[in-house]
């Protein structure tokens, strides 16, 4: 039966590692008792550019890659020995089967609704400067984050009260 495990893998290196076991399983003939090899990403929205989105992919676990497999001795080996692999994750590197409730929820995080979410460098309650006119570098508060609209609600003092502005995800830029 196969079980959801968690390697550990040099950062940077874990498309690598993913292609690297799945051909390697198909020379050795053991591509059947190895199911799917995740590398989980999200998008994250940079802002918005001369009107066009930049968005960045980046790794939600960066260093680890999860994989379904039967772990019998020659796949155990077989993930062991492939480059930029350290280890498998658990006691003394000894391979342990994530739960069904584990692998359920991050499951759920790659499947369509997942595709579909981006997600964006702002929160409520950040601090950002204001880049467009007319409250160019003003510094608000934000309110409320749409990210299908990409509108961002920002809390600005005018003539000492609080007021909310609408503004772009380009017009604006987090303070740090």
């Amino acid at each position: 039966m196969k079980q959801w495990y968690v390697i550990h893998t040099f950062t940077g290196h874990e498309n690598k590692v993913k292609t690297s076991i799945e051909r390697r399983a198909a020379s050795l003939g053991v591509h059947d008792k190895i199911g799917r090899i995740l590398v989980l990403t999200e998008e994250e929205l940079k802002g918005t550019r001369r009107g066009r989105r930049q968005v960045r992919t980046r790794k939600v676990f960066p260093g680890y890659v999860i994989l379904e497999a039967e772990l019998e001795d020659d796949v155990r080996h077989l993930v062991r020995n492939t480059p930029g692999v350290t280890g498998f994750v658990g006691p003394d590197r000894q391979p342990v089967p994530l739960y069904q409730d584990e692998i359920q929820n991050i499951l759920q995080q790659v499947g369509e609704e997942a595709e579909s979410r981006v997600r964006v460098p702002w929160e409520v309650g950040d601090v950002v400067r204001i880049l467009a006119r007319p409250f160019e570098d003003f510094q608000g508060r934000i309110h409320e984050v749409n990210v299908t609209r990409e509108k961002l609600k920002v809390s600005v003092e005018l003539f000492g009260r609080e007021t909310l502005v609408e503004l772009g995800f380009d017009d604006v830029e987090k303070v740090a």
